[in-house]
């Protein structure tokens, strides 16, 4: 072969050896991206801040926060009352919108959600439990459960499906056609459990859930939800008063005046929160 013949047939070559190098570095580029995704904290607070105006007065539950929460968590918040844990469960929840700074939850800065668009989106990743069950005093257990589904383009079939998935994983199918004067307060925090999950939402929030049951049935209630966050996988934020519940928790943080004041380790094993 000639000089100038080799170095056409080299010539011929290079766009080939290009067009594999260009390829090896987007796939490589592509890897990073969603492994630097799968590191990065599901819910993200930067300078989260939310204030009221009483009267002539500002309240501000919330000033200023930065707090990172990992996908799986289960966490608990703890502060005297007027801290801000409550107002922060409910700018996660998409119940609350932030005045100032970022909350990203996944890839979604919920605080930027109109309210159509925070509704539809709480509907689908939020599932919530009230300290009070709010459970609908005419409808069954099974229909209370059921009410979430409603919302959605669901056949009969599926529906049941879940509804009944839902109360068994709670142990409270037995008394799915009870109604809530029928049922125990341990029975009716069940069953307003199996609410929250039967959309099965990635992040479920929990206001006080033992606040007014016995011991007994609080550690039920307890185990119950460390059962969902461990074997579910689902993320769990809780807020509570009582330091006797926190051992169920992964991690525990305190708040005061609307500020992070320190992390706390629980003898739980969950993954946990880094502020």
């Amino acid at each position: 072969m000639t000089d100038e013949a080799l170095v056409t047939n080299r010539n011929s070559d290079t766009p080939s050896t290009d067009r594999t190098d260009v390829f090896l570095a987007i796939t490589v580029t592509a890897l990073c991206a969603n492994l630097w995704r799968f590191f990065m904290a599901y819910i993200e607070c930067r300078n989260l801040t939310r204030t009221y105006t009483k009267a002539s007065t500002t309240i501000t539950p919330l000033d200023g926060l930065d707090l990172d929460i990992e996908e799986g968590s289960f966490v608990a918040l703890m502060g005297p009352s007027g801290s801000g844990k409550t107002t922060l469960l409910n700018l996660i929840a998409g119940i609350d919108s932030p005045t100032s700074g970022s909350l990203m939850m996944g890839a979604v800065d919920v605080g930027k959600l109109s309210r159509s668009k925070l509704a539809l989106w709480r509907s689908v990743n939020i599932g919530y439990i009230f300290q009070l069950y709010n459970l609908v005093p005419v409808l069954t257990a099974y229909e209370n459960v059921e009410l979430p589904l409603l919302l959605r383009n669901l056949s009969a079939k599926d529906r049941h499906k879940k509804v009944a998935a839902a109360l068994e994983l709670v142990g409270i199918d037995d008394r799915h056609d009870h109604f809530p004067r029928q049922l125990s307060g341990g029975q009716e925090q069940r069953v307003a459990i199996a609410r929250a999950i039967v959309t099965d939402p990635k992040i479920i929030v929990a206001d006080e859930p033992t606040g007014d049951l016995d011991r007994a049935s609080a550690a039920e209630i307890l185990s119950l939800l460390q059962q969902i966050n461990v074997e579910l996988g689902r993320t769990l934020i809780m807020v509570t008063h009582d330091p006797k519940t926190t051992k169920y928790a992964g991690r525990i943080l305190h708040l005061d005046k609307g500020r992070l004041l320190e992390l706390e380790s629980s003898t739980a094993s969950a993954p946990g929160i880094h502020p």
